[in-house]
């Protein structure tokens, strides 16, 4: 199976999930987004690792990590998302030291987490980018992290996010396709790509 590079594209508010955040990774060569759902604790190191020049005054369990693997001379080389099932995906870490290749499962959240922090590229198999991406179909679509998700990762760093009130999963089974694909279009132009998540599920159920 073909791997498929993806890049951070921004973090933003769950609207389905409270004290969650939405990780949304975007395709390297392509158009679809990647939506995760991730807790605040993981939102807030992947916001902190984001800026470059932003130090905690004092170690995160990531940076932890980070220094522990560099003293004993292990470098992350990349992560692969590897699963996904039941809405959840599953993640390895490859891992070197004196050239040994070792495979580690982790939590999405805590591998990009670590990827960050080791430079490390992060890939998705192409089916499951096929399965879970949202595509916004065309070139002029593409839109550069919004302002709405630089606040969310400014709050993440200050440490104080500001969360707005959650709504509850909602059921889409009740829509017609040609009522759902229209929602579909208008969830991805406005950035909302964890509601575009849930829409492009119930579509799949119905082809």
């Amino acid at each position: 199976m073909s791997l498929v590079r993806l890049n951070i594209k921004g973090i933003s508010y769950s609207q389905t999930q409270n004290g969650a955040y939405a990780l949304i990774l975007s395709e390297e060569d392509g158009d679809r987004k990647l939506p995760i759902v991730i807790g605040a604790f993981e939102a807030q190191s992947i916001a902190i690792a984001l800026e470059k020049e932003i130090m905690p005054p004092r170690p995160l369990t990531h940076d932890l990590f980070k220094t522990f693997a560099s003293r004993f001379e292990i470098t992350v080389k990349q992560v692969i998302i590897h699963k996904l099932l039941d809405g959840v995906f599953y993640s390895s870490i490859i891992c070197e030291r004196d050239q040994i290749e070792e495979i580690i499962d982790a939590r999405t959240s805590d591998a990009i987490a670590l990827a960050l922090r080791f430079n490390a590229p992060i890939f998705t198999y192409k089916n499951i980018l096929d399965t879970a991406g949202i595509s916004t179909e065309t070139e002029t679509k593409k839109i550069e992290v919004s302002k709405k998700a630089d606040i969310v990762i400014e709050e993440l760093i200050a440490g104080n996010p500001t969360e707005p009130l959650k709504q509850t999963k909602k059921d889409y089974s009740n829509k017609s396709l040609k009522s759902l694909k229209k929602m579909l279009e208008e969830a991805v132009a406005n950035e909302d790509y964890e509601k575009a998540a849930g829409i492009r599920d119930e579509i799949s159920k119905r082809q």
